[in-house]
Formats: C-alpha cells, sequence, structure tokens
C-alpha cells in the first residue's frame, strides 16, 4: 500500500509496493493518535538563517573592505544599544502607568472600606472595585480584539520565532502597541497576570522592528537603511530585545542573556552573546536611570534595577544566631522541588484543558464573547478578593520595620503596604495585605513582613490564586505568567515555614522558604533551569542562593517533566507550530534522510522561460526550488545497467501521479493568462501525448525507448504529466536552490532576455534591490501578466544559492536534525553521490511527530 503526498498538501495515489505517508497511515488506524492530539500545522513558514550566497551577494563581499565591515559592525553596536534604551524606556512607561492606575485604585477603594466598615456600606466598595478592574479589563480585551497575536505573554510565539518559526503579525508595531498599551490595563484590571512576559515580547518587537527603519502598519514611516535586510540579521536583533526584556523585567541582563539562549535560539555564536549581553546591560541601567530618579528624586543613582526585584535578603542586625539558610535545609528544599513539580504539571494540565476547550468552543464563535469572558473572569476575581479580604482575613500583630526590609521598590517602607481592615491598631488583616495589593507589594510581603501569616490564610490564598491564575492565563489580554507563579509559590513557601517554624520549632529565616517556594511552583510550571537560576540570584542580590536555587529548579523540572511539558511549550504545541527540540531520541537513527524526505519535486532550470516560472509559482505552495539540469551521461550509463544512478526512480516513482494532478493545476492557471500562446500550450500537449497502458511495466517500457530522443524541454516547458517515465525520471543534476520571494522578484522588475539574445542582456538587479522589499515580498498574483512575454527566457542561476548545505539520501536522522537546527536552515536538499537530487527536508519532515510516524511506519515495512 503507498502514498505519495507532498510537504503542503497530501494527494494520495495507492500502488503496491509504495509507502505511505504518516498523516494516510494515521486516517487508515495503523496509527493511533490520540483523541486530542494536535499535529503541527504545515502552513507556518520557516525563516532562513542560511546565508544565499548569489552574485548579487558576492558583490557586496567584493566591496566590502576593513573600513567599510567596521563601519558595519559599528552600526550593529548601535542598534544594540538603541534597542535596550527603548527597551527600558517601554518598561518604564508600563511600570509608570500600572503603578498610577492601580495606586488610584487601591487608594479609593480602600478608602471606601475604612469608612464603610462603620457605615455598613460594603457592597458600594464592591461595586467601586468591579467598576475600575472591569473597565480597565475591557480596554485590554478590546486592543486583542485589535491585535489577536497581541494576546497571552507572547513567550510561545517568541520561543517559535527564534526556533526559526515565522508566525504572521508576530513583531509588528500594530502588535506591540497593542500588547504595551494592554498590559498595563490587564495588571491594573486586577487579574492574575504580570507584565514581565509582555516585556519579553516587547522587546522582541523592538529587535525586529528597530533596525528596519520601516513599519508596515504605518506605511509612511519607511527610511533608506540598507542594513539589516535578511531573517539572519532580524533573527540576531530579536534575540537581543527578548534577552533586553528580560533584563529589564527583572533587572537581570545576565540572566535574559541566558533566557535567550536557552528558550529560544536554535544558533549562537561567540559574537551574538557578547552583543545581546551589551544590549540587556542598556535595557537594564536605563530603567535604572530613571526609575531611580523618579522615585527617589536623585537622578544618576542605580537603586532600582527591574520592573521585579525581590528586596535584599538579610538578617537583623541584633540577630547572631539567624541564619538565611544551612545544609540541612536542602532536605526540605528538595521535597519543596518535588512538590512544586507536581503543582506546575497539574496547573499546565488544567491550563491545557482549558485552552483546548477555548480553542474548541470560545474561539470560532464571535469575537466579543471573548471579550464576554475577559469580563467575567475579571468579575468573579474582584469578588473573590473583596469577600476573601473582607471575610477570611485574620489580625495578625505588625512587626517593627527592621533595616533590611525597609523599602520596597519604590519609596515606601514594607509596612505601608499592610491592610487594617477590620483590625485594630498596631494589627494588620493578613488576607487583605495579599489580596488588596499589587502583586509585586504581596511578594515583598511574603518574602520580607516578620509579621506572621497564618497557615489557614496562606492555604486559601493559594488554592484561590492557583485557581484563578490558571483560569485567566489563556484569557484574550495581554497577560504574563511569572508573577503570577512567584507569588503563588512564596505562598507555599512561606506555609511551609510557618509549619517548620510553629509545628516543629525549627530556627529558619522564612522569606527564604518564601524565595524557595517560588522557584518550585515556578520552575514547575515553565520548566526553565539555567536562565531562572542566574535571573532568580540577580533579582535576590544573594549569590548564596545559588545552590539552593538551583538544585530547587531541577527537582521541579525533573518531577514536572515526568508528567508533562513546561506551559510554553504545551501553548506552542496548541498552536500546532512545528518546533524543533534540541535533539532527537537516540532511536531515530533507524531512519535515515530518504526515509522522511520529499521525493515530489518541483525544479526550475538554469534557464527557464517566464511562462513555465509563473505557472510554477501559480501553482505550487512552495517556497524554494532546486535549480537543475538533466545529466544525459548518467541516463546512459544507467541503460547500461549503473544501479547507483537508478536512485532517481528509486525516490521520486511515488510522484507520478501527484505530478499529474500538480500539471493540471497548472494547465488551469495558464488558460488564464493573456497570452493565447499560453492558453494553449496544454491543450497542444494533451493533444500530441497518448497516455500509456496502465497494466504495462514502466521500466520495461523505459528499456525499450531507451533510444527515444528527448523532446524539447530546455528551456521551453517546465515538468509536465505527459512526460513518460524515461522522460520523468531522467538523472537530475543538482546545481542550487532559488526562492519563490527571489522568483517573484526577477519575474516584477523584467529581468529577462529574448531568444535571439544572449543571457548577458539580462537586466542585473543589485543586492539591494533584491532585498528592497524585504520582509513582505510581492506575491505572484499582484504580478500584471500582461506586461509580461511569455517567451522570454529568465536566466536564475546569478540569483540562486549555488551551495546550500546538502546531505546524502543515507545520513542519519541525528547528522539531519542537527545541521538543519543548528544552522537555521529553511531547506536541506538530498543528493545522492554523482550530484543529483533525490528529494528536499524541511522543517515539518523533522518534527517529533513526523519522525515517530515515519519510524512506526519504518518498523512496519521491516
Amino acid at each position: 500500500m503507498a502514498c505519495c503526498g507532498n510537504c503542503f498538501c497530501c494527494q494520495c495515489c495507492c500502488r503496491e509496493g509504495e509507502t505511505r505517508t504518516p498523516e494516510e497511515l494515521a486516517i487508515l488506524g495503523e496509527i493511533q493518535v490520540e483523541e486530542d492530539e494536535i499535529l503541527p500545522r504545515k502552513d507556518y513558514e520557516s525563516l532562513d538563517y542560511d546565508r544565499c550566497i548569489s552574485e548579487p551577494y558576492m558583490e557586496i563581499l567584493e566591496g566590502m573592505n576593513s573600513k567599510k565591515t567596521k563601519k558595519y559592525e559599528a552600526v550593529r553596536w548601535m542598534m544594540m544599544f538603541a534597542i535596550g534604551v527603548t527597551v527600558g524606556l517601554v518598561g518604564l512607561f508600563v511600570d509608570f502607568f500600572v503603578r498610577l492606575f492601580s495606586q488610584i485604585k487601591f487608594t479609593l477603594v480602600g478608602d471606601s472600606i475604612e469608612k464603610c466598615s462603620d457605615k455598613g456600606c460594603l457592597p458600594l466598595s464592591l461595586l467601586e472595585l468591579l467598576a475600575f478592574n472591569m473597565t480597565f479589563v475591557f480596554i485590554a480585551s478590546v486592543l486583542v480584539l485589535i491585535e489577536p497575536v497581541a494576546a497571552g505573554s507572547g513567550i510561545p510565539e517568541i520561543k517559535s520565532y527564534l526556533n526559526g518559526v515565522k508566525i504572521p503579525g508576530i513583531v509588528r508595531l500594530r502588535t506591540f502597541l497593542c500588547k504595551a498599551a494592554g498590559v498595563l490595563f490587564s495588571v491594573a484590571g486586577g487579574l492574575f497576570v504580570g507584565k514581565e512576559g509582555p516585556m519579553i515580547h516587547s522587546g522582541a518587537i523592538v529587535g525586529a522592528g528597530l533596525p528596519q527603519f520601516q513599519s508596515i502598519t504605518f506605511k509612511r514611516i519607511k527610511f533608506d537603511f540598507p542594513y539589516f535586510r535578511s531573517d539572519r540579521d532580524k533573527r540576531d536583533f530579536v534575540s537581543a530585545g527578548a534577552a533586553a526584556g528580560v533584563a529589564a523585567a527583572f533587572g537581570a541582563p545576565i540572566g535574559g542573556t541566558l533566557f535567550s539562549l536557552e528558550e529560544g535560539c536554535s544558533f549562537w555564536n561567540q559574537g551574538l552573546t557578547w552583543k545581546v549581553l551589551f544590549c540587556s546591560m542598556s535595557a537594564t541601567f536605563t530603567l535604572n536611570f530613571f526609575r531611580s530618579g523618579i522615585n527617589f528624586n536623585k537622578w544618576g543613582s542605580f537603586q532600582l534595577p527591574g520592573l521585579l526585584n525581590f528586596g535584599e535578603f538579610k538578617c537583623s542586625d541584633g540577630d547572631k544566631n539567624c541564619h538565611l539558610w544551612t545544609a540541612v535545609d536542602l532536605a526540605f528544599f528538595v521535597l519543596m522541588g518535588v512538590v512544586g513539580g507536581l503543582l506546575g504539571a497539574l496547573f499546565n494540565c488544567m491550563n491545557k484543558s482549558l485552552a483546548k476547550y477555548r480553542i474548541r468552543h470560545i474561539h470560532p464563535k464571535a469575537k466579543f464573547i471573548r471579550v464576554l469572558e475577559s469580563l467575567l473572569v475579571a468579575m468573579v476575581t474582584t469578588v473573590v478578593i473583596f469577600a476573601a479580604s473582607i471575610l477570611l482575613g485574620e489580625c495578625r500583630e505588625l512587626s517593627s520595620p527592621t533595616t533590611h526590609n525597609t523599602t520596597l521598590s519604590g519609596s515606601e517602607d514594607i509596612n505601608s503596604t499592610i491592610r487594617q481592615f477590620f483590625c485594630t491598631n498596631k494589627t494588620y488583616n493578613d488576607m487583605a495585605t495579599l489580596f488588596f495589593n499589587p502583586q509585586e507589594a504581596a511578594i515583598h510581603q511574603l518574602f520580607h513582613q516578620d509579621g506572621t501569616f497564618s497557615p489557614v490564610t496562606l492555604s486559601v490564598f493559594f488554592l484561590l490564586y492557583f485557581l484563578l491564575a490558571c483560569w485567566t492565563y489563556g484569557l484574550s489580554v495581554p497577560s504574563g505568567l511569572f508573577v503570577p507563579s512567584l507569588l503563588c509559590g512564596a505562598a507555599f513557601g512561606r506555609l511551609v515555614a510557618n509549619i517548620l517554624k510553629v509545628k516543629l520549632g525549627m530556627d529558619i529565616y522564612s522569606g527564604t522558604f518564601a524565595l524557595i517556594g517560588a522557584a518550585a511552583f515556578l520552575g514547575g510550571v515553565v520548566r526553565m533551569t539555567i536562565s531562572l537560576t542566574v535571573i532568580l540570584i540577580e533579582s535576590t542580590n544573594e549569590i548564596t542562593y545559588g545552590l539552593p536555587i538551583m538544585i530547587t529548579l531541577m527537582v521541579a523540572k525533573w518531577t514536572g517533566d515526568f508528567f508533562n511539558k513546561g506551559i510554553y511549550d504545551i501553548h506552542i504545541e496548541l498552536r500546532g507550530v512545528p518546533l524543533l527540540e534540541w535533539e532527537t531520541e537516540a532511536e531515530m537513527d533507524k531512519l535515515t534522510a530518504s526515509d522522511i524526505m520529499e521525493p515530489n519535486l518541483t525544479y526550475v532550470y538554469p534557464h527557464t522561460r517566464v511562462q513555465s516560472l509563473v505557472s510554477i509559482l501559480r501553482t505550487t505552495v512552495y517556497h524554494a526550488f532546486p535549480v537543475v539540469t538533466e545529466n544525459r551521461q548518467n541516463e546512459r550509463d544507467f541503460m547500461k545497467g549503473n544501479i547507483l544512478v537508478s536512485n532517481n526512480i528509486h525516490f521520486k516513482k511515488s510522484s507520478v501521479v501527484s505530478r499529474a494532478g500538480e500539471q493540471r493545476r497548472r494547465c488551469q492557471s495558464m488558460k488564464s493568462y493573456p497570452s493565447s500562446e499560453l492558453r494553449n500550450v496544454c491543450d497542444e500537449q494533451n493533444a500530441a501525448v497518448e497516455p500509456a497502458e496502465e497494466g504495462e511495466d514502466l521500466l520495461q517500457q523505459m528499456l525499450e525507448r531507451r533510444y527515444a530522443p528527448y523532446p524539447n524541454l530546455y528551456p521551453d516547458q517546465s515538468p509536465s504529466e505527459e512526460w513518460t517515465m524515461e522522460e520523468r525520471f531522467r538523472p537530475l543534476t543538482f546545481h542550487g536552490l532559488i526562492l519563490r520571494s527571489q522568483l517573484v522578484n526577477l519575474l516584477i522588475r523584467g529581468v529577462c532576455y529574448a531568444e535571439n539574445q544572449s543571457s548577458a542582456a539580462q537586466p542585473r538587479l543589485s543586492y539591494e534591490e533584491m532585498t528592497e522589499d524585504y520582509p513582505r515580498y510581492p506575491d505572484i498574483h499582484d504580478l500584471d501578466l500582461a506586461l509580461l512575454n511569455p517567451r522570454m527566457i529568465v536566466d536564475v542561476t546569478p540569483y540562486m544559492n549555488p551551495c546550500p548545505y546538502t546531505v546524502s539520501p543515507n545520513t542519519h536522522i541525528s547528522q539531519v536534525f542537527n545541521l538543519f537546527r543548528t544552522m537555521g536552515l529553511r531547506h536541506l536538499p538530498v543528493v545522492n553521490a554523482v550530484g543529483e537530487i533525490v528529494g528536499i527536508i524541511t522543517r515539518h519532515n523533522l518534527t517529533h511527530e513526523f519522525l515517530v510516524a515515519k519510524l512506526r511506519q519504518h518498523c512496519i515495512t521491516i
């Protein structure tokens, strides 16, 4: 049984001795697919990190000297600095308005509650809080309707982009505006979300757009800036922008650099590391400079490094027996890591089920339904906060401020954020202190408040926060997950500290256990290790916490990985993004490149008529085409019995019928061409060829017709369904790859020559002209066909990539995977020992799901 299908659409024809695609095996039931499994979508394009070493590019290199090279490098460093400064200013903008709106809301509602506690008008206070929160959330949700990609944290999308997947609209200016404005209303609206994740997305957008000096959203923003016009440069700047976003959010430039390395990039080099670190430092100190000046009125001082700062962990000066942690505490940290991993796995499982429900039942409906869902969550969250603070809080004794906990991220001391709802002097309402404050202030309370929080309060707070944060993540509002996870975990850690202190009488530092609890839960949810360890160390300014944080995160990750993936990987999977992991499983080496490649190729000749190029581009969805010539000598050798060259027949035999369907679509496209000459091409070809009998032995037919001359195909025609087997499977020598965007660009600019001319008469395009329309190249359907002469010939050799990376058909999958991922490739041709192209590999051929299906198919065949 067999099927032949191309990499974008499955067209199946079953014959004995051939093989089926993984998708068709699943349909036939030969592969058991989980009921809720979402396979990677094939409409996602790949970015091209590999350079196209074409003649225009080589002309640029030949014109480069040491002075120009240094100038180019200086411009790149200036862009890194500009990205860092811009990201810092964006963080300042978001932080300023979040604080402003939150302060207005909590001040007015807090005063109302204090007054109504005597007058009995608490429902009025609840209505005031609902009015604030639902108004802010409504604005945030409407902004997401304007640009749906702005929803969520953006980290899954940026991780996918850095992995090499092009997600439409992810780095556009409109997305940036909706994200930056939306997140401040989401946070101020009382939802259990953070602004740190959206800061990473915003930083990536700044990195992608600033060096381009143009905007698709606002078309008037366009400057003549010829630098950095490729996916390679753009991905480097997106890496720097994402790292700068982390650095601005947490005051952690080193952690930001490691975040881009660990969570995103499939490529890396020493020069990029240094530039990304410089960009992260620029963002951190820009934000630090302005926040310190605004909050303390001391311009030039650097006291507030990030949007989220954990404060200083330090024992009281008079307490000589106090210690931050001891070796004995490590055992408890390991146990907390296990529990954090379990809780994180539960959180991810519940959120995945919610996300699937939204995909099936909410997203297909009218857009305003998403707004209503956001308002519903805001209303429930507000009511829960209000009721829990009023009804479930306990009055606890207020501690006197000490030297180590006097300041938060602003100018107030830690006791200024306590809430005394219905409590007498020198006592405070512990539940209201956690719920009726910004999340950063609540984290500071759990880390540094010497006063105790009752175990019941911590348990109820953790449970409510866990459930509401899980429900909230995935709404159609900009939302981060770092701060809610840290706050939820800090409550868990403080609960453990209370039990150890009160019940077991142990002498421990409660803030340390709150920090470890926060790390355990966050690690269990996001499954980050290296970068998260460094981020937390930089946020605490305490290097001695390095070992316990690292151990806790490792244990939490191992425990959570036993049950499911991290939250960002889950949402990437739900979107069907073809993400490539770090490496393949060892058993995948049972497969070779010939087992997974796409043998049904659409190719062009070095000199091809305009009519053929238009036909190919209008009837296929491929983004690259091999440039080939016929190898007559190899075919004669094959007819004499050379088995080596017969690989083409083995790899291409399955493409006969699907190619016939492809040619029918081409003929339909040709008939819409304005030229009557091209309209009649298909009819002439169909009338001239008689179909072969189905029962005929194809190989025998080739042998009997080995002396028949080839039709005049070079350069007049593209591959046709009327070719005989001899014509169809002739050896094709591989010369290079040319992209769809390049072919369309050549046609639009009229780069061709007449039959009676030499190819030297063809106009030449410079590298700047070839990349002028980046990143939004024109489409073939934008081409005015009436302006083209279909008999003109295009010489594609100056613009193709003559030396792309290639692999042998017998190359093992691990080698193919490492080459494709490490070099950031978009297409990987499979070329045999005599230089013939026999297939091509794309990202979709290397996804885990595709490889697993192919491996099962391989085992069935054996």
